[in-house]
């Protein structure tokens, strides 16, 4: 297969090239946290920057017994020898579908690396549309007649992934959802495969929360990380929760080969993250509020120019559709270009993410609005108004004066010049 540059990754590159050559850009297509590493946090790693050995393949057991008390706080009793750790939950996840093996159910839209991962792992995504309203799992009705016809045809249907709350869209699926994707797993003997990265930032404490491990723990790996929540991507570390011992000697296996073992110095102070100390769980907090506030008002902004989108439920993502404003856009690419181009505005089409590519939906990522510098990521994470600060409001006032230029703009007054982001691969 042809393997190119995943479309986030990709996105970020180009945008950063604009802001180097002076050109100002709003970026809402890269979802990285955007936020400051809690001290505490920076201080273990600084400790532990001697120790240069390789170490177990499945995660140093200081790591894994914290990520299994992780799981047992959050109702799921997990034995720390069914959990292996990786660099990054998305090794983790590629390093699965190696193990698992056969085609994938997806969710449409879901996260631009699982359909490429399947593909890179020599197997094909079965894509199926998510339930109206909801977001990171496949529609239950669906699942059964796409799997039957596939398996019909001779291919290996195996595992089903599911992402709560959801990127793109910031929605979580509904508790009756998730229990009939469970049911649907049982009897189509197919492997789960819950990617919970964002669980933690789920906005209000009334929003439900089920992952399918609760209601079919025999086939339910659960993957999470500290890059969303602690704000830890360029640490490269990640968890996974494993139902079976079969399972989990495959995926060791597969990543003996890959990774070896994860960074000793980051899994210290992972180890550390996960026995959850009050200092980190304020941060989280924090985090959880800042993400939900700024996601809201961009949903408002939104809305108010008339767009059709979800409200945002979790993490830092909307997933807006454009369709019926002016411009006469044929493809979200086309959309995403121009507001590029002509607005500054950065946000990654929906075909990146699988979605039909005449649908005119992008996904926005509202986590870089915080400010460029440590310092005002950190101001915005302690204001009690953050969508008062002067940057803050600078950009919403920017992303206002976009969508009041879409609203304005006519097909033959486009700009001439065109990003062509149609050459994004359509799901990496």
């Amino acid at each position: 297969m042809s393997v190119t540059l995943s479309a986030t990754l990709a996105a970020n590159e180009e945008i950063a090239r604009r802001q180097h050559a002076g050109e100002r850009v709003l970026n809402l297509a890269f979802g990285e946290a955007g936020l400051p590493v809690h001290p505490s946090l920076v201080e273990r790693l600084a400790r532990a920057a001697g120790r240069n050995g390789y170490g177990p393949v499945a995660g140093m057991a200081a790591l894994r017994e914290a990520a299994a008390g992780y799981w047992e706080r959050r109702g799921l009793p997990t034995d720390p020898e069914t959990v292996v750790c990786g660099p990054g939950s998305k090794p983790l996840l590629y390093g699965l579908l190696l193990a698992i093996g056969g085609d994938v159910v997806l969710p449409m839209p879901s996260w631009v690396s699982y359909a490429a991962q399947t593909e890179l792992a020599g197997a094909r995504p079965l894509l199926i549309p998510a339930p109206p309203g909801e977001g990171g799992v496949p529609d239950p009705e669906l699942v059964v007649p796409a799997v039957l016809h596939a398996r019909s045809q001779g291919r290996e249907v195996r595992s089903l992934v599911v992402t709560l709350p959801d990127n793109p869209s910031g929605r979580l699926a509904a508790k009756d959802t998730i229990k009939e994707i469970a049911r649907i797993a049982r009897a189509l003997d197919l492997t789960i495969i819950s990617d919970e990265i964002y669980r933690d930032l789920v906005h209000l404490p009334e929003e439900d929360f089920l992952s399918p491990a609760d209601v079919a723990p025999e086939r339910t790996v659960v993957t999470s990380g500290l890059s969303k929540s602690l704000a830890l991507g360029g640490w490269r570390i990640g968890v996974a929760r494993v139902p079976s011992a079969e399972l989990r000697a495959r995926l060791l296996a597969v990543a003996s080969e890959i990774w070896s073992s994860p960074a000793a110095p980051v899994q210290e102070a992972a180890a550390y993250a996960y026995t959850e100390p009050p200092e980190l769980v304020e941060r989280i907090d924090r985090s959880r509020l800042l993400h939900g506030t700024v996601a809201r008002a961009v949903h408002a902004r939104l809305v108010r120019a008339g767009v059709t989108v979800h409200a945002p439920q979790g993490g830092f993502y909307l997933y807006p559709d454009f369709t019926g404003l002016p411009g006469g856009f044929a493809t979200s690419a086309g959309l995403a270009a121009f507001l590029l181009d002509r607005h500054g505005v950065g946000v990654l089409p929906g075909d990146a993410f699988g979605d039909d590519p005449a649908a005119l939906r992008v996904r926005v990522a509202t986590s870089l609005l915080y400010g460029e510098t440590a310092e005002r990521r950190l101001a915005a994470l302690e204001a009690r108004d953050p969508l008062g600060l002067p940057w803050i409001a600078a950009s919403l006032d920017h992303l206002d004066q976009a969508l009041d230029g879409l609203n304005s703009v006519r097909p033959a007054a486009r700009a001439p010049r065109r990003t062509d982001l149609s050459a994004l691969p359509a799901a990496g």
